[in-house]
């Protein structure tokens, strides 16, 4: 077993503050500088500094961040080797993901796996990309589902590792009454002048609908600017102007909208990913829990 005060000093540093190590990791901050002092005086070495009202890495706390990637990633493969060879599983799952794959992936994905293995404890928590790799590097998550355009953080990032489950098109979503909303596809071309409503600039999301539009050699009217899908639909529904939306993102019928597909080549989707620590995959439950995932995405969702 490795010395869960090393999981301590690894979640700080990549928090980057005591107070969020502790949300990350579900203790007080004084628990935390307490794990963190312990740690220090055990290996005899000065491990952080105070920062003004708060701590930093020394270089040697540095070091020892960097030099244990390579000790966590062997400890997850000999958990997932003695799991294989028939050693006892955990008897927890801990999920967590993005609020559009949390209703549509997780939840019956979990229900599915509980069916299975009446014994298992499945827990699920929704919550943005940043927050769930935090959560996998403090190791209160197994597996996380994000989005890899907003996967920033686990990105080239050798403690974790992503496997492809989906991609997911973003279609247009316009009002029931719009004067396209019988069509079976509509290019963005012909739509680039409509007032539309976007996610707020510096967003994952705004950044692909710039994307969309570069790629499709038109420049769109951002009338709108919106946090969350049930907002964008209100809008478009009232007749403000209309949208993208993922797929994968479920709109009430209680909305008067329709959802048309992108037409052309270049139509704009997003890759939904799974993110594990490094080394897990090989266990019998990441790996159930991975193929519970693609077989929902497939037969539940109709992705291929």
């Amino acid at each position: 077993m490795i010395d869960h005060r090393l999981t301590v000093l690894r979640t700080f540093a990549a928090c980057g503050s005591v107070t969020a190590a502790a949300e990350a990791l579900d203790y007080s901050p004084s628990a935390v500088s307490a794990q963190l002092r312990g740690l220090q005086a055990d290996l005899g070495l000065r491990l952080v500094d105070k920062d003004g009202r708060g701590l930093r890495l020394t270089s040697a706390g540095r070091r020892l961040v960097e030099e244990s990637d390579g000790l966590f990633t062997h400890w997850e493969g000999v958990r997932a080797a003695l799991a294989a060879d028939g050693g006892a599983e955990a008897e927890q799952l801990r999920l967590g993901g993005m609020s559009t794959a949390t209703a549509a992936l997780l939840a019956p994905v979990a229900v599915r796996l509980r069916a299975e293995a009446p014994g298992l404890g499945i827990s699920i928590v929704e919550a943005d990309p940043q927050r769930c790799f935090d959560l996998l590097l403090a190791d209160r998550l197994d597996l996380a589902i994000v989005v890899s355009m907003q996967a920033s953080a686990g990105a080239g990032d050798p403690r974790y590792e992503r496997i492809a489950l989906l991609d997911d098109p973003l279609d247009i979503m316009l009002p029931a009454d719009h004067r396209l909303a019988g069509r079976e596809s509509i290019s963005l071309e012909e739509v680039g002048e409509e007032p539309w409503i976007a996610a707020r600039p510096g967003t994952p999301y705004r950044a692909l609908f710039i994307a969309a539009f570069t790629a499709a050699g038109t420049t769109p009217r951002v009338a709108h600017e919106v946090a969350e899908w049930d907002t964008e639909a209100t809008l478009i529904e009232k007749g403000l102007g209309i949208g993208l939306v993922p797929r994968l993102a479920r709109i009430s019928s209680d909305y008067r909208v329709v959802r048309v597909p992108v037409a052309g080549p270049a139509a704009p989707h997003r890759r939904v990913v799974a993110a594990i620590r490094r080394g897990a995959r090989e266990r019998p439950l990441i790996a159930r829990t991975v193929d519970a995932l693609r077989e929902q995405a497939r037969d539940g969702l109709g992705y291929r």
